[in-house]
């Protein structure tokens, strides 16, 4: 995997404003936020897209997550939040790193806007659920 600045953060050569670490898990307030409080939380094991990590690196940020966004939420003051995650270019991933957006949202116009072209589900719907429980098998 290339180096990343989430490298550098993890081994100490570029500051940060740690929120929470253990063994597993780095969390820390972003450098450009898009509300007060918006938090990163990484793995420390390298991993462009959620989808090569590990097992037990995703079970570390599944711990991690819930008890980060608690103290986001009573730090900040919200009941709202956004949990964002990106994986590749496409999907608006710019650090190949894997890693969680905890973006606090106190009104309407702060925090992140999302929208959401949804449509129905399609015919071919069950024919796609049993090629993804055969994928996972």
């Amino acid at each position: 995997m290339a180096e990343t600045i989430f490298s550098k953060i993890i081994r100490g050569e570029i500051p940060c404003h740690k929120v929470y670490e253990d063994e597993h898990v780095l969390a820390f307030l972003d450098v450009n936020p898009v509300s007060v409080g918006h938090t990163l939380v990484i793995p420390k094991e390298p991993a462009p897209t959620l989808d090569q990590l590990s097992d037990d690196a995703a079970a570390a940020l599944g711990r991690a997550l819930p008890r980060i966004c608690r103290a986001v939420k009573t730090t900040i003051g919200v009941s709202a939040y956004n949990v964002l995650q990106n994986n590749e270019p496409l999907a608006h991933q710019a650090v190949f790193h894997v890693h969680f957006h905890i973006i606090p949202k106190a009104d309407a116009e702060s925090g992140l806007g999302v929208g959401w072209p949804s449509r129905p589900v399609g015919d071919d719907a069950p024919e796609l659920a049993e090629k993804m429980r055969k994928a996972l098998a």
